[in-house]
């Protein structure tokens, strides 16, 4: 299977790994804007925009965005509006992941992470090295679980929520949609949505824009 990768950043050197970890997967090509324009070798480099034209014209490529920022990646896949079917999801051989949970098109599960019984993990997100996803977790769309950090049982969080490296949310706790979780942090109480919180136990610190943007 001929892979795309949307993104040519420090995420991507990544995801980059995890594929050629991958039997019957060739990367062909990297979009990102920095490039202004279509080149070529053995692999061609471009804007993002050149991905309608290469699924006009090719066969049998697959898609996946590998761009860590959350805002970033609902965005670059919001504007190519391509079909779920020119999406792959990516998991790490090394990763363990219950046979009654449900990944997602899209998403990236990367080394080591651990993905417990009856969790939903939706659609284009990160679940970074070491993570873990208790029995019975919700994790929306766009989302990151940073290296590290522990969703334990039946927590949910919304869709772009982004949890920090280490940081820990004990059971039945849910995270609002767009907020963000600080590196370290240990969260005991449910947090709305469009906030950011640190500390132990976390605290709400800031209250965001909508998307996550932070308030000056």
């Amino acid at each position: 299977m001929k892979i795309v990768v949307i993104g040519h950043g420090g995420h991507s050197k990544v995801v980059n790994d995890l594929l050629l970890a991958q039997d019957g997967l060739e990367v062909i090509g990297y979009l990102d804007d920095k490039y202004k324009e279509v080149t070529s070798e053995n692999i061609f480099f471009g804007p993002i925009i050149y991905a309608k034209q290469l699924v006009e014209y090719a066969n049998e490529i697959k898609f996946i965005v590998a761009i860590g920022d959350n805002k970033i990646r609902k965005k670059i896949v919001c504007d190519l509006n391509f079909p779920e079917s020119l999406y792959i999801t990516l998991i790490h051989n090394t990763a363990v992941i219950s046979p009654s949970s449900n990944i997602d098109i899209g998403t990236v599960v990367m080394p080591n992470a651990v993905i417990n019984a009856n969790s939903k993990v939706g659609k284009h997100s990160i679940i970074n090295t070491g993570a873990i996803i208790e029995h019975d977790c919700k994790v929306g769309d766009f989302t990151h679980v940073s290296p590290g950090a522990a969703l334990t049982g039946a927590v949910e969080i919304g869709e772009g929520v982004s949890v920090g490296a280490g940081a820990a949310v004990i059971p039945n706790i849910r995270i609002g949609e767009w907020s963000v979780i600080g590196a370290g942090a240990t969260v005991i109480h449910s947090i709305p949505s469009n906030c950011t919180a640190v500390g132990i136990p976390a605290v709400i610190k800031k209250v965001n824009q909508e998307g996550g943007k932070l308030l000056a």
